[in-house]
């Protein structure tokens, strides 16, 4: 499908360059006739000072633009190129000065005095015929330039997806790695639980697996993900934690990249929660002025060196997808505050 709709596209790229060809053709033919208007203008005097000059310039521009530069100039033959261009030229010359005035010269009037010499009129006419060499050479090489520049974009494009495809299958595995281990916790301790967490668990990942592999994904949909994902931590957690969360009530179609704050929600319940003393985790989101606003805020609680927590990946791959996703249009910061730690993020949508 893809394809057909690239053969439509080029064709309709085709058919637009030649009219713009033809109508500027048009233009160059009409003009001498029509700057002349009001005034007597033969007709063979007309064809023999425009027209069949601007048939040479034709000729030479067509042949380079669509042979000779192809074929001689990008190809590094450059001498081969200036040899034809020279022949040709003056074999263009040799019709202009010996040929053509056969058929016109009984619509000449000699004039009387000084008349410039043969060898004026051939600087002329290099000269002129210069002109759409060197224009064809410019448009050729304007054309191959915005060809290599969309090549590459596409290029750097091809790479952006992929890069971004491995850090969305990168941090996949690793949230539900994270989550088996929360369950595993649940099995002996709560088996009934840990059922249910399992039952919460398919519905995030059916989440995961079906609708972020979109480019961009609702924000209430968002939304809906990462609240049941603090429903399923908090069936983990003691007494002694307390969730507090407060999420916009989104009404308009605001849509954003998939998984970007699931990570800092992941990271306070990893790291904000203790057994042993009271912790409180803070989650706020807001929206102001197209832009998305997401704190985090929990206790800062120190990490013994057995402790191999730390090694996730959740926050290193957030900061590779928003430097990515949105250059320029995200603000992360991660600060200590004691005995808090707190984590912001805001993303222009």
């Amino acid at each position: 499908m893809n394809n057909i709709f690239e053969a439509l596209g080029s064709k309709k790229n085709t058919t637009v360059v030649v009219s713009a060809h033809f109508l500027v053709w048009i233009v160059l033919f009409s003009l001498p006739y029509l700057l002349s208007s009001g005034q007597s203008l033969k007709l063979p005097m007309l064809v023999e000072h425009s027209w069949v000059p601007l048939c040479y310039y034709a000729l030479i521009f067509y042949l380079n633009y669509g042979l000779l530069i192809d074929k001689l100039l990008f190809s590094k033959n450059r001498w081969y190129f200036l040899l034809a261009n020279a022949l040709l030229i003056a074999a263009l010359i040799a019709v202009n000065q010996f040929v053509k005035p056969a058929f016109f010269s009984q619509y000449h009037t000699m004039p009387h005095g000084n008349f410039p010499p043969r060898k004026f009129f051939i600087y002329i006419d290099i000269v002129s015929m210069m002109i759409p060499l060197i224009f064809a050479i410019g448009l050729k090489i304007s054309e191959r330039w915005i060809k290599t520049e969309a090549e590459r974009k596409e290029a750097m494009n091809t790479q952006l997806q992929s890069e971004l495809q491995h850090l969305k299958y990168q941090l996949q595995p690793h949230f539900f790695f994270n989550s088996l281990n929360n369950i595993y916790s649940l099995v002996d301790i709560s088996p009934e639980q840990a059922k249910e967490t399992i039952h919460s668990l398919g519905k995030l990942m059916r989440y995961l697996l079906y609708e972020t592999n979109a480019e961009k994904v609702s924000l209430s949909k968002e939304i809906d993900f990462m609240k049941n994902y603090i429903d399923l931590m908090k069936l983990r957690t003691s007494s002694k934690t307390q969730v507090h969360c407060q999420f916009p009530d989104v009404k308009t179609s605001i849509e954003i990249a998939p998984l970007l704050f699931i990570s800092l929600v992941e990271n306070a319940f990893k790291h904000g929660v203790s057994a042993s003393i009271p912790t409180e985790i803070f989650l706020n989101m807001k929206i102001e002025d197209q832009q998305i606003f997401f704190e985090s805020k929990t206790r800062n609680l120190p990490k013994t060196n057995s402790d191999l927590s730390n090694s996730g990946i959740g926050l290193d791959n957030l900061k590779k997808r928003l430097k990515l996703l949105y250059p320029n249009r995200h603000q992360f910061s991660t600060e200590i505050l004691e005995p808090n730690f707190i984590a912001r993020l805001s993303i222009q949508y």
